[in-house]
């Protein structure tokens, strides 16, 4: 069986390392399950990209269709294409995609129409909120997948919901959580600590990029200010996503203990948030890592996919009205935030039992 690994954006890379260290493992245990690493180019930034590739262990992909930037239509036609002729060329016998970014859905509608089937990596996620371009692609994707590999049984339950026969869906856990727990141990401190002389527990990470509280001048710059207003002083380390520092240049949002900083490597950042009092975010998978590992987190969001690092973790869903920080803020400091446990299977052993599965699929 030949498996095609489809990763083009920083939150894949991710999720297949541990997938690719599983097949490796039954590779060496003399299983004849061979798997070809496509990169598609949909992230092309060192520090959202290429870094990821080398700290977390991936080998070099063994096809890079160079897909660039541009608009989502853009890069989901040139994704296309380009996994089109490679199909035509050298066919799969798999297209196994993960998560829910453009690359995602532009894999599997090709792999779909050449007659190969997909597995879907994090299937089933469901925020309710279609104006978000991943909740569009994982609707599509999950439409036309063959099997579905899930993070929580809530997951299933929203596939099943739809109709999904159930034989096809698989509970596996999170293969974030398989890379996180995997290379905790070799987190990297970034040069900021010293720079500002960090200590554990006395600053907050930050990360912003959804449209929704970025896009707008006014938005964005109300948002950091009730931060830093509410903050009690402390330093607030902001590794800047691209998306939101073409806002930033026109805004004149400054502090004292407000430090920008360029995007981070995974085992840099995550050096952060494992160490920081609290970490304020619109991403999803960053909720899971601070619920695996015990770390406030507040997201600017007004759904999220991920409902159990809200029903079971530390995360709190605090929409996006700025006035919901400064409670928010005012509980951390007081020490009333909420203790979380890690959901079921999230134990490090999800990418083995993917691949488990994939052995005994029939041919």
């Amino acid at each position: 069986m030949l498996i095609d690994l489809i990763a083009g954006a920083r939150p894949n890379f991710m999720k297949i390392a541990p997938i690719i260290r599983a097949l490796q493992k039954k590779q060496r245990d003399g299983h004849g399950i061979r798997f070809r690493l496509v990169h598609t180019g949909q992230h092309y930034d060192k520090n959202m990209s290429e870094s990821f590739f080398s700290q977390l262990g991936i080998p070099d992909p063994d096809i890079n269709l160079g897909a660039g930037g541009g608009t989502q239509a853009e890069q989901t036609a040139r994704i296309m294409i380009g996994y089109e002729k490679l199909l035509l060329d050298k066919p799969a016998d798999l297209c196994l995609v993960v998560g829910d970014v453009t690359s995602t859905l532009a894999c599997t509608i090709v792999a779909k129409k050449a007659g190969i089937r997909v597995a879907h990596v994090e299937a089933g996620i469901r925020s309710g909120d279609m104006t978000m371009p991943e909740e569009i692609n994982r609707v599509v994707t999950d439409s036309i997948t063959d099997f579905f590999f899930t993070t929580t049984e809530v997951a299933g339950g929203n596939l099943r919901q739809a109709g999904i026969s159930p034989h096809r869906i698989f509970f596996v856990g999170n293969t974030m959580i398989d890379s996180l727990l995997h290379h905790r141990a070799s987190f990297l401190k970034p040069a900021i600590w010293d720079q500002l002389k960090l200590q554990s527990g006395q600053y907050i990470v930050m990360t912003l990029h959804r449209p929704s509280n970025v896009d707008e001048n006014e938005k964005l710059n109300t948002l950091l200010h009730t931060i830093v207003d509410n903050a009690r002083g402390v330093h607030l380390i902001f590794p800047v996503h691209p998306r939101t520092r073409k806002v930033l240049e026109v805004l004149d949002t400054q502090a004292h203990n407000l430090h920008l900083t360029e995007p981070m490597s995974y085992l840099e950042f995550n050096y952060l948030v494992e160490r920081a009092r609290a970490v304020i975010t619109d991403s999803g998978g960053i909720t899971e890592e601070t619920t695996v590992l015990g770390v406030p987190c507040m997201t600017l969001r007004d759904t999220t996919e991920r409902p159990e690092t809200v029903t079971q973790g530390t995360n709190e869903l605090l929409g996006t009205d700025p006035k919901a920080l400064g409670p928010a803020l005012k509980r951390l400091f007081e020490g009333h935030w909420k203790k979380g446990t890690a959901p079921e299977k999230w134990d490090g052993n999800a990418a083995t039992r993917i691949v488990e599965i994939l052995l005994s699929l029939p041919a």
